[in-house]
């Protein structure tokens, strides 16, 4: 079968699972064990055999999209192995047939299981957390998630030869390690290409809010598309879910503003300068990624340039805390 041959050259520690022992713990996948769900399958917790905790995603039945699915998030993240993109564990393709009582009589339908199982992570995803700069997260956690984002994404599009897009990054396919490390995961609508090039594609698939305009509006598909929706995510990490939507009404130098003295009030005006310079900063790279033409979207590579710059915790003099940067937004 095309499908297994795709699984012939798998990692040493993928494994690849029974279904029957993906039953056994999952309690034949019960809702007790129900930890997610989406528009494609069922998140369950398990433990495996060592006591490792694991998330099995079992995809629902859909025949020709649901091989797509499986087909494109297996080999995609066999092919990212990075700290901040989440850890397949292995798999289970089980093709079997089902005894149905029909009419009287038995007959034997023909079944499919796909599941794909990940390594659990403690911290759940990230649309959990998300929140204003009052309450929550601090925000060297924040910053912590957007680099660690940043640095997962610079893998898929910059880690080998053929990039990876994403085409699906928001916040409920980013998850957090107990120690809010995060990874990016959910790879069903992934793709990957031969060249960074522009692409066109037929069907319109994606979550409204995080599309580039030129997919909604041309179908086009470049590396500029997990940008835009990374710029997304970065302005709900630093102003929650209510400072996203300002962002439409204002300037990008009055959001700039707004949210830097927002995050300059937390802090009860002990801002230190780095940390200055990383609110700037991020604000700075979130605007820039969300312009209407791509063409002024920065890559990632330059955006964890740009990171690493402000990333360092040198001493420095204390911030006059009246001033705002009056850098260029292009």
């Amino acid at each position: 079968m095309e499908l297994a041959n795709k699984f012939e050259h798998t990692s040493a520690t993928t494994r690849e699972f029974t279904f029957e022992f993906l039953e056994q713990i999952t309690d034949n996948f019960s809702d007790e064990h129900v930890i997610g769900r989406g528009g494609y399958g069922v998140v369950y917790k398990g433990v495996l055999e060592n006591g490792e905790e694991i998330a099995l995603k079992k995809l629902h039945y859909m025949p020709g999209l649901g091989d797509t699915q499986f087909r494109n998030e297996f080999n995609n993240l066999m092919r990212a192995q990075h700290p901040n993109i989440t850890r397949l564990v292995g798999y289970c393709y089980h093709l079997g047939h089902q005894r149905i009582k029909y009419k009287g009589e038995y007959i034997f339908a023909h079944v499919e299981e796909r599941v794909l199982c990940f390594e659990y992570l403690q911290g759940g995803s990230l649309d959990k957390h998300i929140s204003d700069e009052s309450c929550g997260l601090d925000w060297q956690t924040r910053f912590k998630i957007i680099k660690g984002v940043c640095l997962g994404l610079n893998y898929l599009h910059n880690g080998s030869k053929d990039p990876i897009y994403h085409l699906d990054l928001k916040p409920a396919n980013i998850l957090l390690d107990k120690n809010m490390v995060p990874k990016i995961g959910d790879f069903g609508l992934s793709r990957l290409f031969p060249s960074a090039q522009t692409y066109i594609t037929i069907n319109i698939i994606g979550t409204p809010g995080y599309m580039p305009p030129e997919y909604i509006d041309r179908n086009e598909i470049t590396s500029k598309y997990d940008v835009f929706s990374l710029g997304v995510i970065i302005i709900r990490i630093m102003a929650g879910d209510e400072g996203y939507s300002k962002c439409a009404h204002m300037s990008s130098q009055e959001f700039l503003e707004h949210i830097h003295e927002n995050w300059r009030k937390q802090f009860q005006g002990t801002m230190l300068s780095h940390t200055s310079d990383q609110v700037k900063t991020c604000i700075e790279i979130a605007l820039r990624c969300v312009q209407v033409d791509r063409e002024k979207r920065p890559t990632i590579a330059k955006i964890v340039d740009e990171l690493n710059k402000v990333s360092n915790f040198g001493s420095k003099p204390a911030l006059n805390q009246n001033t705002v940067s009056g850098k260029h937004l292009d």
